[in-house]
């Protein structure tokens, strides 16, 4: 995690995706703006009324679930809070990933901050206390059904600030947490009437994975014209297809739009291209060329829609039961993530399509009869040597996992809660299989990077555009050029993180600045 100067400000209101990324990825530090802290306040002491009260009310002085109707007398009401958390946290399998523990515990601090769900100033400075340390709870993979909140992923968290459980340091080192919040200067919160409820009853966990998806996803779609367009060049394609007036003015996608703008622009001074624009008899190319920008242009359009759903929930205060601004406390149904589980799952569907369509281009540019003239496999010496026969395979095999995660998560509902909770919206599973679909595009895309970029050189003496040179030079020196068989692995591995930590687009970006025509 990179750490930044910048500081993000909880008030009443809602974040923007920007702060969740700046909190999440770059350690951008929170505080409190004195409009919540007075609201939080405020309405801390109408709960504390109403907990001194003989009227029952769901969360302050009953159990929770199907638990709802048994009276919890005052002197157990703390070890009710203290058991919920503790029995919550029942997370197993692998561990998720510190990014998105940060984005979930920030979305929660964000919705305790609006003042509706009666937490007290305290616990929340607690939390935002832990994040601003980087303290970091340990959450399993699995534990949430996307119904009545992240339960257990939040609840590890909670844990967290009673000083029990189990977390890492701002170093990434686990250590005993009572150790980390001594270190750090934080004193464990003694939870009082509503607050355990408060600290786990919301959609945080899956609405941090769409955003932190989201951001990736914008940028692989910059990608993926870019490889697109150096596949064109690879197989001698031709870039008429992506002019604009075949674009906006005959189907107005947006997406398609600037797809087909980025690949035209990136193409052009392509002397590659304009080497066959005469006697080519070939009238047009194979759909996986031709058709980039609508298809690319598709997973653009989804991301812009799930983005809309992610605002949204943004300016949401999520719990359950939630304080009204006339002070009155309400049980809801707004913790269920539906709208959240949609949407992770809608935008599985156009990755796993543009990752298709960059292992079709990939697979065209291996094989004789389709390549229009480079060697098989793109090999040095074919037979002795096996290129990116294998390469092909790996692509392949995470596209068909793609296909697998496109499958939505969201249309399954198992009861739980004694069939008080009978259905649940998956939503935290539609977030996990989304960010291992966005490594998985991103992998597909790096091996079609490979592949494009030693057709290109293979096309030699014919030069490619200013703008894919730049790419192809600026590639690592472990990925080879062609010729004899090298460990390949390391070369898929190099073109993954070139693509990863921003590298291939700093160098499209500055290409593109030092011909402002384009």
């Amino acid at each position: 995690m990179n750490t930044t100067a910048r500081t993000v400000t909880l008030g009443t209101s809602g974040l923007t995706v920007d702060d969740v990324i700046a909190v999440a990825r770059r350690g951008a530090r929170v505080e409190l703006a004195p409009e919540a802290l007075e609201k939080v306040t405020r309405v801390r002491a109408h709960v504390d009324d109403l907990a001194r009260s003989d009227t029952p009310v769901y969360g302050i002085s009953t159990g929770f679930g199907a638990l709802a109707t048994v009276h919890i007398p005052v002197e157990k009401r703390t070890e009710l809070q203290r058991s919920l958390i503790r029995s919550h946290a029942a997370g197993m399998g692998p561990l998720v990933e510190p990014e998105v523990v940060r984005a979930l515990m920030l979305l929660r601090a964000k919705t305790l901050a609006s003042g509706h769900t009666g937490i007290r100033p305290e616990t929340l400075q607690t939390m935002l206390a832990v994040l601003n340390a980087g303290i970091t709870p340990v959450v399993h993979e699995f534990g949430s059904l996307g119904c009545s909140g992240d339960l257990a992923p939040l609840s590890h968290c909670a844990l967290v600030l009673m000083g029990e459980g189990r977390a890492f340091g701002p170093d990434g080192v686990e250590r005993p947490v009572p150790e980390l919040l001594a270190e750090a200067g934080i004193e464990p919160v003694v939870l009082a009437e509503k607050e355990g409820l408060a600290l786990i009853n919301g959609t945080d966990g899956m609405l941090g994975m769409l955003i932190l998806a989201l951001a990736d996803l914008r940028e692989l779609a910059d990608v993926a014209d870019v490889t697109g367009a150096m596949s064109v060049e690879g197989l001698l394609g031709t870039d008429q297809v992506f002019r604009p007036e075949l674009h906006l003015p005959l189907r107005p996608h947006p997406g398609q739009g600037i797809s087909a703008a980025r690949m035209l622009a990136t193409l052009a001074d392509s002397a590659i291209v304009a080497s066959h624009k005469q006697g080519d008899t070939r009238v047009q190319d194979a759909y996986s060329l031709r058709c980039s920008p609508q298809v690319t242009g598709s997973l653009r359009d989804t991301i812009d829609y799930a983005t809309t759903v992610a605002t949204r929930e943004l300016a949401a205060a999520i719990d359950n039961p939630v304080v009204l601004d006339d002070g009155r406390i309400s049980s809801n149904g707004n913790f269920h993530g539906a709208p959240v589980a949609h949407v992770l799952d809608f935008v599985a569907i156009p990755v796993a399509d543009v990752a298709s369509l960059a292992e079709r281009r990939t697979d065209r540019m291996l094989d004789t009869a389709r390549n229009h003239g480079l060697p098989p496999f793109l090999a040095g010496d074919p037979g002795t040597d096996s290129g990116l026969m294998i390469a092909q395979y790996t692509q392949a095999g995470i596209v068909s996992d793609l296909k697998r995660l496109a499958v939505p998560a969201s249309v399954d509902s198992i009861p739980s809660s004694a069939m008080q909770e009978d259905h649940v919206s998956m939503g935290w599973h539609a977030a996990r299989k989304l960010r291992k679909a966005v490594e998985g595009l991103r992998r597909v895309l790096a091996i079609e990077l490979v592949a494009a970029a030693r057709a290109i050189r293979l096309r030699e003496p014919l030069q490619p555009s200013p703008v894919t040179g730049a790419v192809v030079a600026a590639l690592p020196e472990q990925i080879a050029a062609p010729g004899p068989d090298e460990f390949m692995a390391p070369q898929l591995a190099a073109a993954e993180e070139f693509i990863a930590d921003g590298t291939m687009l700093s160098v499209v970006d500055e290409a593109f600045a030092a011909r402002p025509e384009l």
